[in-house]
């Protein structure tokens, strides 16, 4: 595809790339450098102190001035798409306008926010999600495309082996949908060493699920936290843990933290809710389990994944040139005209 004119918006409040926690703008930040390697001509709107190798247009105020940001910039250039990962009203001002618009969903999706979407755009909105499962509850309002998300292959070190004693890996937000406890809980049963990794959230439930589920179980020996982790941080603890525990107790857009043990060849063992049954091929690159009795079984079976198919699985659905192929997919399709006749069948997986 020749080089396209798009216009990327994020949402304000975390800089492209975050610093600590932001899947969302992870994934921006990598469509961004992607795409303007490949000759396109990029334009990010997102927070100030964002750092990107393409044009970036800071937002100034509250959402009538971003929206109005976006619309004055629209009109000064002649962009091929608008490909939104922020908020649908800072695009209120351009969607009556011809331009082919892509809205591309990282968190639960608010029917009512694509019936006013649609309504406004008169046919020139389109809809992405990140996986299949997120599309359930308004799949028949519109047609959807689905684009997996990926991370740099080149930030993950693939560890072919670990050794006998490598620990398990929870890596998430320290909270009870995330499902550390259930974490802890197979470690016990296991006698596995369990080392546990992110933020607590702010607010006094999250403080008190830390300290009531997660604390009095932490010895320094079999059970460990360590903290929110950077990147050079998170691809030691990955690359040398015998698998990441993913024991969500809700419906996951994507679990980003699921591509980077693939990465580096860590095998995941989640159970079946939100996007774990679409990242994880149960016996090849993990187990999709029902329950801690499975989860606690499927630990025992580690040894019968092949960390090379896990980081091989990982570049081909979950990488960052996946990814990007998966959404030029959908440009050509958006920009031919092509429009909802290719929807449901364009994927990065």
């Amino acid at each position: 595809m020749h080089g396209l004119r798009i216009a990327i918006t994020a949402d304000p409040e975390i800089p492209v790339p975050p610093k600590h926690y932001g899947g969302i703008e992870r994934i921006v930040h990598l469509l961004a450098c992607e795409l303007t390697k490949r000759g396109h001509a990029i334009t990010l709107f997102a927070a100030r102190d964002s750092q990107v190798p393409c044009r970036l247009i800071p937002y100034s105020g509250d959402a009538i001035r971003n929206a109005a940001s976006i619309a004055l910039e629209v009109r000064r250039r002649n962009f091929d798409l608008i490909h939104s990962f922020g908020r649908l009203a800072f695009l209120s001002a351009v969607l009556p306008l011809s331009i082919p618009k892509l809205m591309s969903y990282q968190r639960p999706i608010t029917p009512r926010s694509i019936v006013w979407g649609t309504r406004l755009a008169h046919g020139t909105l389109h809809f992405t999600a990140c996986s299949r499962q997120m599309t359930a509850p308004v799949r028949d309002l519109a047609p959807w495309h689905v684009v997996y998300n990926g991370v740099p292959v080149e930030r993950y070190d693939f560890q072919p082996v670990v050794s006998a004693d490598a620990p398990l890996v929870f890596l998430g937000r320290i909270e009870h949908i995330k499902g550390a406890h259930l974490a802890v809980e197979v470690a016990k049963r296991t006698g596995r060493k369990l080392v546990i990794a992110g933020n607590i959230p702010q607010g006094a439930q999250h403080a008190a699920y830390f300290d009531a589920e997660i604390k009095p179980h932490l010895d320094g020996r079999q059970i460990s936290y360590i903290g929110p982790v950077d990147d050079f941080q998170k691809n030691a603890l990955l690359g040398t843990a015998a698998a990441l525990l993913m024991p969500i107790l809700w419906d996951e857009p994507f679990g980003i933290v699921m591509a980077e043990a693939l990465a580096c060849g860590t095998p995941v063992i989640g159970l079946r809710r939100g996007s774990v049954p679409e990242v994880v091929e149960h016996g090849a690159n993990g187990f999709v389990c029902d329950g801690v009795d499975e989860v606690a079984a499927a630990v025992g079976r580690i040894g019968e994944i092949d960390r090379g198919a896990c980081r091989r699985i990982m570049e081909a659905r979950f990488s960052g040139p996946a990814m990007v192929e998966g959404y030029l997919s959908v440009y050509r399709c958006i920009i031919n005209s092509l429009g909802f006749d290719c929807s449901e069948r364009v994927s990065a997986a």
